[in-house]
């Protein structure tokens, strides 16, 4: 994978320390491959907040590394106090990183 073009890029983004749990409602939750967010009581962490989506965000894990994407909310998804882009844009996330949806704040360590 490392000879495509694709494969470089991720290994370039996988650089630095990993981002093993986050904290939410003073509550360590450990990553795993792929969790949801929002209102939802399916959802893999669930915000009780009216200004979260019922399906709000997801954290995906590609090649060990973590990324976030709005799932197109109506309030947004912010990532250390900025909006990030909403639909299939995936943002990478960094140790000591702070999510917030609604008035709930997760934070990546």
């Amino acid at each position: 994978m490392s000879s495509s073009p694709v494969g470089q890029h991720l290994e370039k983004i996988a650089e630095g320390a990993p981002v093993s749990y986050l904290t939410f409602n003073k509550q360590k939750i450990s990553l795993v491959a792929k969790m949801t967010i929002g209102r939802n009581p399916d959802c893999t962490i669930v915000v009780d907040d009216k200004l979260a989506s019922r399906v709000h965000a997801t954290i995906q894990k590609i090649k060990d590394v973590y990324f976030v994407k709005d799932e197109g909310s109506t309030n947004g998804t912010f990532l250390n106090g900025h909006r990030i882009a909403d639909g299939d844009n995936w943002t990478k996330l960094n140790p000591g990183d702070k999510i917030t949806i609604g008035s709930a704040t997760l934070v990546l360590a």
